[in-house]
Parts: C-alpha cells; sequence; structure tokens
C-alpha cells in the first residue's frame, strides 16, 4: 500500500471537494438567486410579455385564439430546453419567463375578452380567426386562475418538496414550479388589464398601486413572522399586473392614458433591455465557475 506526502494528500482531498462541489452546483443548480437583478429581469420580461403578446393579437390582427395556441407552443418549446439543460442557464429561464408572460397575456385577453368594440383597436370589426374571446370577464377570470394556483400549490405542498426556488433540484419540482409561473402570470394579466381598464386608476394609476404593494411586501421582509417564501411567490403574481399596467402606458393611445410608444417599438427596446441583462447575469454566473477552475489549478 502506498501513501502520498501529507502535503499531497491534503492537496488531493481539497481538490475532489472542490470539484465534488463543482459537480453539485452544475448537476443541481437551476433556478437563480432572488437579488434586486431578479426582480428587475422579472419586471422587464412581464413588461415585454405584454407588449409582445399585445403585438401578436391585436397589431398583427392574429387575434387572441391563434396567438394562444402559438404562444404556448412556443412556452412549451422553451419549457423543454429549460428542463433538459442540466445546469441554471440565465438565457434559458428568461426566455421560459418571457413565454410564459406572452402567453399568459393572450390567455387571460381570450379567457376575459369578448367581441366588443372596447377591445378591438383601429376600428376593426373583429380580430384573427377563431372566437375572439370567451367574455368571462376579469373578476371571474381572476377567479377561476386563483382556484388553479392554489390547486397547483397545494398539489406542491402534499409533495413534500420545498417552495424555496433556489433548493428546487428536482424534475417534479421544477415542472410544479413553471405550472405555478405560468398561471401566476397569466392571473397577474388579468389584474393589471382590470386595474387598467375597469379600475378607473388607468394604467399610471395602476403600475402605482401596485408599486405601493410591492413596497410593503418588501418593508414585511424585516418582519420575522412572515415566511420570506409567503412574500416571494405574492411579489412574482404582483410583478405581472405591474409589467401589464406598465407595458399598457407604453403602448396605448394618449386619448386613453398611454404614451402611444406601439406595441412593436416598445417589445423592441424591451427585448434589448432583458437580453442585455441575461448577457449580465450569465457573465456573473461565470465568475463562481472561473475562480473554482483557478482554485483547483
Amino acid at each position: 500500500m502506498t501513501h502520498q506526502p501529507p502535503t499531497q494528500a491534503a492537496e488531493s482531498t481539497v481538490l475532489t471537494d472542490v470539484g465534488a462541489a463543482a459537480g453539485r452546483s452544475d448537476v443541481l443548480k437551476k433556478l437563480p438567486e432572488v437579488t434586486l437583478a431578479f426582480w428587475i429581469m422579472k419586471i422587464a420580461a412581464t413588461t415585454l410579455g405584454e407588449t409582445a403578446g399585445d403585438l401578436f393579437s391585436q397589431t398583427l390582427k392574429l387575434g387572441y385564439f391563434l396567438t394562444t395556441i402559438a404562444l404556448f407552443a412556443v412556452f412549451v418549446v422553451t419549457l423543454v430546453v429549460q428542463l433538459r439543460s442540466r445546469r441554471y442557464n440565465p438565457f434559458f429561464y428568461w426566455t421560459v419567463i418571457l413565454s410564459t408572460s406572452m402567453a399568459g397575456t393572450t390567455m387571460s385577453d381570450f379567457m376575459n375578452r369578448d367581441a366588443s368594440s372596447k377591445y378591438l383597436s383601429g376600428g376593426a370589426t373583429s380580430l384573427g380567426w377563431g372566437p375572439q374571446g370567451l367574455g368571462i370577464g376579469y373578476p371571474a377570470g381572476a377567479a377561476i386562475l386563483v382556484t388553479i394556483l392554489i390547486v397547483i400549490f397545494a398539489v406542491w405542498k402534499l409533495t413534500g418538496m420545498t417552495f424555496v426556488i433556489r433548493d428546487i433540484v428536482s424534475f417534479r419540482g421544477e415542472a410544479l414550479f413553471w405550472s405555478a409561473i405560468l398561471v401566476s402570470n397569466t392571473l397577474g394579466t388579468s389584474m393589471g388589464d382590470f386595474l387598467s381598464d375597469s379600475s378607473g386608476l388607468g394604467y399610471a394609476g395602476g403600475a402605482l398601486l401596485v408599486g405601493g404593494v410591492l413596497a410593503v411586501l418588501v418593508a414585511l421582509m424585516k418582519v420575522p413572522a412572515v415566511p420570506n417564501v409567503l412574500l416571494f411567490w405574492f411579489a412574482f403574481v404582483l410583478t405581472r399586473p405591474l409589467g401589464a399596467t406598465a407595458g399598457d402606458f407604453l403602448t396605448k393611445p394618449v386619448a386613453k392614458g398611454g404614451l402611444d410608444l406601439g406595441t412593436a417599438g416598445s417589445s423592441a427596446v424591451l427585448l434589448a433591455v432583458l437580453i442585455g441583462l441575461m448577457g449580465y447575469a450569465h457573465a456573473r454566473e461565470r465568475r463562481p465557475a472561473e475562480a473554482v477552475s483557478r482554485t483547483a489549478v
């Protein structure tokens, strides 16, 4: 039996531990850390989801039905890429967030709206092929989506898996997470459209109200009795109506209280911002891996 010198043995142990830690990080970490940058990217993605969803369904006049089918297919494709990835990739993760925001926009519109002229722009009498919308209305649509979201969380709770996203490491846990994200983004769109269209607050007023509630949630993070996981999910749902009202504020006509910047131009600018933020997040993810590599050498 051969014996390594003490210095070589210690060095071998350190390298083994570093390599194992790096391997666990590569394999297990599929979701990001929740930081200020996370929330900035979430708001940018949800605002882009609103403007891009309206671009396809309204500006390009594909209608809510066809756009919902197309964007849901995009969501499925991006989700498969994310689920098959062996580690956290900011581009994969935030592409799925964006696709859930776009699909959630048109799913909410299809559920809640109808063929009446107030939902059609440019004097159009119809919008795309197929049914114009189910006309359920924002309160009933929100109640249905809240019920679905509660069921998802109940199933999630029964599985015994964690709600803390940085600790989600299984396929089943990630599937539940993305199901909750899709429904919460659809619910958030309904809430945002209700604030903008039906509450009398307008686009800017709705955004200010949601922003105020989010500020309260931030303050509650300092209260030990309030679980941070609960605050996270409330904030995650509420950033969607913030994005919806902000997106409407950017794109809707001045006569309706918007800035009339258009869905195409607003979407292009927001996409550039989001891609820049994803590049920044990707660069930050590479630093720890490079540090581990230098340590191992």
